[in-house]
């Protein structure tokens, strides 16, 4: 179990380097064809290159001529007006999407890379709560296991509730003060139920690996947070499922305060046969 995880781990963190790689690419003034990595390639407006320009990870910048071809993966070509390029000009989708297909129709290499950071250090806060408040969270992660629609619909009408809650606190003098105190709380419950969120994903990934093995909470929760950051980068699929980790989390955070025996239904206790056979002497 152990080398699997740090197999998947040390492929999250190849992806994430590489998209670090990609957008810090140096700039590169070249006087030739050849072929050039993570480097942004510059023709000065008074050069001319013989032979094909291949660039990977980078852009090619042209002020001047190329005689050959351009061909440039994860990166786009850049002609000046008056520049020359006699061969053909081939860009393979142009950004992280052509080394990564998955992640095709992604605007800016640099803005995944912020994104990234983002995330990381967003994840590394909803660490620190499930370490903080660990009962709390699996108490949310419970309700997440138990009722994942009752949490969905919660967490909806909370957040649509919590516009017209700021209105009225705002316009009313004295419930002013309360607003900071209502963003605090929805922030406070998007982080616990995003917690629960992460550690279910994680004991599930966890026991899909290695069906025999506990995972430690830990554990669980830093491979679920990575899966979750994994599908937040994607450029149209991670809005909604920031927007469904929000819903359920909050909604969970909300109904872990409240006894599940008030939702649940009724408690029907279960009817046992009387023991048979003769009495047991006093």
């Amino acid at each position: 179990m152990t080398h699997r995880f740090g197999a998947f781990l040390a492929f999250v963190v190849a992806a994430v380097a590489l998209c670090s790689a990609t957008a810090s690419a140096n700039t590169m003034m070249i006087d030739h064809g050849g072929s050039y990595f993570g480097e942004n390639v510059v023709v000065s407006p008074d050069q001319v290159v013989q032979g094909d320009v291949t660039v990977f990870g980078g852009n090619a910048i042209v002020e001047g001529e190329i005689d050959g071809d351009v061909t440039v993966f994860g990166g786009t070509i850049e002609a000046a007006p008056g520049s020359v390029i006699t061969g053909r000009q081939q860009v393979y989708a142009g950004g992280l999407s052509s080394i990564v297909p998955w992640a095709a129709g992604v605007s800016s290499v640099a803005a995944d890379t912020a994104k990234i950071t983002t995330l990381l250090a967003y994840s590394f806060v909803v660490v620190l709560i499930f370490l903080i408040f660990p009962v709390r969270v699996r108490t949310a992660l419970d309700r997440i296991e138990k009722h994942p629609g009752l949490s969905a619909a919660t967490g909806m009408i909370a957040l649509i509730a919590s516009v017209p809650i700021a209105l009225l606190l705002t316009v009313s003098l004295i419930g002013l003060p309360l607003v900071p105190l209502e963003f605090v709380g929805i922030v406070a419950g998007v982080l616990i139920g995003q917690s629960a969120l992460g550690l279910l994903i994680g004991r599930r990934l966890f026991e899909l690996i290695s069906p025999h093995a506990t995972p430690s909470p830990l554990g669980a929760l830093i491979m679920g947070l990575v899966v979750l950051c994994a599908a937040e980068i994607l450029p149209v699929v991670g809005y909604f499922v920031v927007a469904l980790v929000w819903t359920i989390g909050l909604g969970a955070a909300i109904l872990a305060l409240i006894r599940e025996t008030t939702f649940g239904g009724p408690h029907v206790p279960i009817k046992t046969a009387p023991p048979s056979g003769p009495p047991m002497p006093a």
